[in-house]
């Protein structure tokens, strides 16, 4: 009814047209329709593919790649594996590919990103499982949850406390937080097939991990860009005073001489120290460094947009999840209450 309220209203009676029409505006509507119909805790159709509809009553627990992975370190250590290194080609051996810096990740057959050991929760980062590798530690496999606590219809889960109306918990909630934005949230977990708090955090994770790296990247490209500029004026500088320096030298560092040329030889002295400091032997070509300033400058405005966009979905999908957690906090606040009660 609201569906058809909106697009009614976008024209007046008299057929002037006030609503401007463009590509994909039945889309548009059809949110701003879904939004107020959750606002007002009205039902929502789901689209699904034709394959799809059809009654479901139970849902089959459903492993995650974060579980999946946890469960092939568990299986590697139990065979203790000689080193680090060692541990990771048997990682390689069971399909993952792994990317090794400053923090291991790998991503295993059909997963879009890849996962960092220290994002895997406790016993799985990756001093951790260097300690269990040198008989330091003990490795203690997780507990995988029963299907009974896993909130497999999170969406379903949701919107039903929301249809309560006037349930105890639902009303503390409302009057607390803001009703749209878990409107939107409840969208959000819709548009993204999102079905369980654990692919929730999955995602979280995992958006979170994609930003950082984009971010880690792009720093470090800002970094090697204000060494090389640094270096270029350095070699600049030693090669236009050394004649200056020389004539100094010669002249038996005369103090004469030093006041009359003080800017050139204070240039070519700090020129040098930045050279013995960086532990150079050889100089590098102006030209060379002229070259690799160039393409960070390239691979830096090319890592821009794509770590905007990570940082939209990181943004939106951690927000989905402070709200999905403090939705449920609130409804388990209320339980323990009344049980007090």
């Amino acid at each position: 009814h609201i569906h058809n309220h909106i697009i009614y209203n976008s024209t007046t009676l008299d057929g002037t047209r006030k609503f401007r029409d463009f590509f994909f505006s039945g889309l548009a509507v059809q949110r701003l329709s879904d939004l107020i119909c959750l606002e007002h805790q009205l039902s929502v159709i789901e689209k699904k593919p034709y394959r799809e509809r059809q009654k479901r009553i139970t849902y089959p627990p459903r492993e995650s790649n974060r579980d999946r992975l946890c469960g092939v370190i568990d299986e590697i250590l139990q065979q203790k594996p000689t080193d680090y290194e060692d541990f990771l080609q048997n990682l390689e051996q069971q399909g993952y590919e792994i990317k090794r810096g400053k923090y291991t990740s790998v991503k295993g057959k059909g997963q879009k990103r890849f996962i960092r050991f220290r994002t895997l929760g406790e016993g799985y980062s990756e001093e951790e499982i260097k300690a269990v590798l040198a008989g330091k530690a003990e490795h203690h496999p997780r507990q995988k949850q029963s299907p009974k606590e896993q909130p497999f219809q999170l969406l379903v889960d949701i919107q039903a406390k929301l249809a309560e109306g006037k349930g105890g918990g639902y009303e503390r909630w409302a009057k607390k937080h803001n009703l749209k934005e878990m409107s939107k949230t409840l969208l959000f977990l819709q548009e993204q097939k999102i079905s369980s708090a654990d692919e929730l955090k999955e995602l979280a994770d995992a958006a979170l991990s994609h930003y950082h790296e984009l971010g880690d990247s792009i720093k470090a490209a800002e970094q090697r860009m204000t060494e090389i500029a640094v270096l270029r004026a350095h070699i600049v500088n030693y090669a236009k005073t050394r004649p200056v320096y020389d004539a100094y030298r010669k002249s038996g560092y005369s103090s004469k001489f030093l006041e009359a040329h003080r800017e050139e030889i204070t240039l070519h002295k700090a020129a040098k120290a930045a050279f013995n400091e960086s532990g150079l032997k050889k100089l590098p070509k102006v030209k060379d460094l002229n070259a690799e300033y160039s393409a960070l400058l390239t691979k830096k405005k090319a890592l821009y947009p794509e770590y905007r966009k990570a940082r939209d979905e990181m943004q939106d999908i951690v927000k989905a999840q402070k709200n999905v957690e403090l939705f449920f906090a609130e409804e388990k606040d209320s339980k323990q209450v009344e049980q007090i009660r």
